[in-house]
């Protein structure tokens, strides 16, 4: 087919870390606060303000505390899972590769006994009506490597006695997220915003807070899971006073992305942004006959991490790993031409496509996109059926 003649302003699809906000530049960081520390008083004041920001736009409950830990959100789910599990039987939650780690964690490394764990394939959900609300819930709000996002928070009991812990890094700022539902809520700078990472976000409800100060793990914990001291929260960390040495850099680009976050409406502009990329692309999808969904059910889609699967017979055809050579391929190709970089599918799923569609991306962009996804797949057919 004939060369596509209009591109991507931005390139930039991948899906952590994911593209920065629209504008962006190596200046943004120029007030950064550097060569002092972290814990003087302009460092404090500065992490103290992502705090108070995120709190802002998420539009997070005053009672709830929001603090900065180590590691990404890998380190904040942990974190979250060695503290507070263990007091109560735990329903683990999967469906893609994340969630799968925190079962592995749970059942293999903590060996919790009264592990359960609820699993779905890619593209699908667990039954959620068999979440038990006497348990500990531990679920991903948006399966980053599936494209699967639970559609509400309607399966979760208001009058439960567990507590829900709740991966939201591909999730929180596209997504809402009912914060009377969620006891712990992680995510990381490096996903919907475009921050740099190495940093996770960690918020918790008053119950959750309750559970820390009145539960100890029969487990020892390192110092970077360490949320109490004496029987009591450790406050500071929820006042910017950070378990370790943060990137101030890194700091300071994240409160850019806050800054443009609100300048686009708060949480309702990012949410609407995020939304129209979804759209856009599935309006694509409606009237494309090689491709669709890897979620099933269009409730469930995500709007961030868009998965694609390829239908075309001629693929379905194939023998599994020429199924995964098209993908590649035509990711590789896309990413020569820098049109598009990062757009493979995530090497645990199904051979298909991953697309970010969070907020810094435009929706132009992706509307751009898509007659070069049909140009790449017919190069790449025609090239494996020749080579056939």
């Amino acid at each position: 087919m004939t060369t596509p003649v209009v591109r991507p302003h931005s390139p930039y699809f991948s899906s952590g870390p994911c593209a920065k906000r629209p504008g962006w530049t190596p200046q943004a960081l120029a007030d950064a606060v550097l060569g002092q520390s972290h814990r003087g008083k302009p460092g404090k004041a500065r992490l103290a303000e992502v705090i108070d920001r995120t709190r802002a736009v998420l539009q997070v409950p005053a009672e709830y505390r929001i603090g900065i830990v180590p590691a990404s959100d890998t380190g904040a789910v942990e974190m979250a899972l060695w503290s507070l599990l263990g007091a109560r039987p735990v329903d683990m939650l999967t469906w893609e590769s994340f969630g799968s780690e925190w079962v592995t964690d749970v059942v293999k490394q903590l060996k919790l006994p009264d592990a359960r764990t609820l699993k779905a394939g890619y593209g699908a959900l667990p039954d959620l009506a068999q979440v038990n609300k006497d348990h500990d819930i531990v679920f991903t709000w948006n399966g980053t490597t599936a494209g699967v996002r639970v559609p509400n928070a309607d399966w979760i009991a208001d009058d439960r006695s567990g507590l829900t812990i709740c991966d939201a890094t591909s999730a929180a700022f596209a997504m809402d997220l009912p914060w009377s539902k969620l006891d712990v809520t992680t995510f990381s700078w490096q996903k919907v915003l475009g921050g740099e990472g190495g940093h996770g976000m960690i918020i918790l409800s008053p119950r959750a807070v309750e559970r820390l100060e009145t539960y100890v793990p029969a487990w020892p914990l390192p110092k970077i899971f360490r949320l109490t001291k004496g029987g009591k929260l450790i406050e500071g960390i929820f006042k910017g006073e950070t378990i370790n040495t943060p990137s101030m850099l890194c700091v300071e680009d994240y409160r850019d992305a806050l800054i443009w976050a609100e300048g686009v409406g708060g949480l309702p502009g990012l949410i609407a942004r995020s939304e129209a990329n979804l759209a856009a692309l599935a309006a694509w999808v409606a009237r494309t006959d090689w491709v669709d969904f890897l979620a099933d059910v269009p409730e469930t889609r995500s709007c961030t991490s868009i998965c694609l699967k390829i239908i075309d017979p001629w693929f379905t055809g194939l023998a599994a790993d020429a199924q995964a050579e098209v993908p590649k391929r035509i990711a590789a190709r896309l990413e020569k031409e820098k049109i598009a970089f990062d757009i493979n599918g995530y090497r645990d799923a199904p051979p298909g496509l991953r697309i970010w569609g969070g907020a810094t991306v435009e929706t132009a962009d992706l509307e751009a996109l898509t007659p070069w996804l049909d140009w790449a797949y017919a190069q790449v057919k025609a090239e494996l059926a020749v080579a056939a």
